[in-house]
């Protein structure tokens, strides 16, 4: 059976290496800030964020620190949780707060059911195109380099994401019967990777049209992380100066719960750990919906993590190819 391994709790006092903080990002701050308090609270240089956050965006940020780091990619792939708000009527050039008003409804009266009909439209898969402020790559340089320098690329690549759920959580103003000029939506979305929900708001207020943008941004999880479990950066400063840091850190398959498990014992371990292909293992059950191209993770007889592997081959003939590897203690 694929059952899931027992976490590893680490004892206080002990030194933190590899593993992963769920952060509350504060807003004002950019991802690579907060990476850099976190390097400077471990003494470790190897330090990066699985997803970036937008400055003025605030919730979960996954750092990793040491051989962690591996696993960023992976990471990056757990499904988001935000609360947004989406403000009608008023057009920005960032499609969120932060930029210059570019339009502004004619005055309106559109029924709140239609609001909520139009945000759930976008349920299900969807095309986006990235924003001129992301950080997607155009003929070798980020939008966002483009933007401040004034260009605007039309062309820009579209990316296929998923939306989950999306459902309006209040309205204001709520004594209404219908959204006007500056009305704001209060939402919660679970979407994939590479989301924009900025975009989301722009696209729906162009499907409305009275045009909207983003008011507010908050991560509240990604994969099995949530923002109620989430320590700020206070509180991290803290229990450095306690010397109890570790007891926030995480292990690297506390986020990994969106790849199967599979433990691995004897000749096939060995040859995992030295990044060797190996067949599906014997007695252990596949899940039905595995295919090539589907990531597991890897436990040792013990139940200890050491890594993800990819799946290769169909039917009968799956096999494992390691992807990325912990060191792991002998036994």
């Amino acid at each position: 059976m694929t059952e899931p391994a027992p976490r590893r709790v680490r004892e206080r006092g002990e030194p933190a290496t590899d593993g992963l903080f769920n952060v509350l990002k504060p807003p004002g701050m950019t991802s690579h800030d907060v990476v850099n308090v976190l390097r400077r609270l471990t003494g470790l240089r190897r330090v990066g964020h699985a997803g970036t956050l937008d400055p003025g965006a605030a919730g979960v940020l996954v750092v990793c620190t040491g051989h962690a780091t591996r696993f960023v990619r992976h990471l990056q792939e757990g499904e988001k949780r935000y609360r947004a708000e989406m403000v009608l009527g008023v057009e920005t050039d960032t499609q969120d707060a932060s930029g210059r008003t570019t339009a502004v409804a004619e005055p309106f009266e559109i029924p709140w059911s239609e609001v909520d009909a139009a945000l759930a439209s976008f349920i299900g898969t969807i095309t986006q195109k990235p924003p001129m402020t992301s950080a997607v790559h155009y003929q070798g340089r980020r939008l966002y380099e483009l933007a401040r320098e004034g260009v605007e690329v039309e062309d820009r690549p579209s990316r296929t994401v998923e939306i989950y759920d999306l459902r309006i959580v209040s309205v204001w103003p709520p004594d209404s019967p219908a959204a006007t000029l500056g009305a704001r939506v209060l939402f919660d979305v679970t979407c994939s990777s590479g989301t924009y929900v900025r975009t989301l708001c722009a696209d729906a207020g162009a499907r409305l049209g009275c045009g909207a943008h983003l008011g507010f941004l908050v991560r509240t999880g990604v994969g099995p992380l949530r923002i109620e479990e989430s320590v700020t950066l206070e509180e991290l400063e803290e229990a450095r100066a306690q010397r109890r840091l570790s007891e926030y850190m995480l292990p690297v398959d506390a986020a990994l719960e969106h790849f199967p498990p599979v433990r691995l014992a004897g000749e096939e371990l060995h040859r995992a750990l030295h990044g060797t292909a190996i067949g599906w293992p014997a007695g252990v059950e596949r899940p039905r919906d595995l295919e090539a191209g589907d990531f597991v993770r890897l436990y040792d007889e013990r139940g200890r993590f050491f890594g993800v592997a990819r799946v290769e081959g169909e039917g009968t003939s799956l096999r494992l190819h390691p992807d990325r590897l912990l060191p792991l203690e002998p036994a």
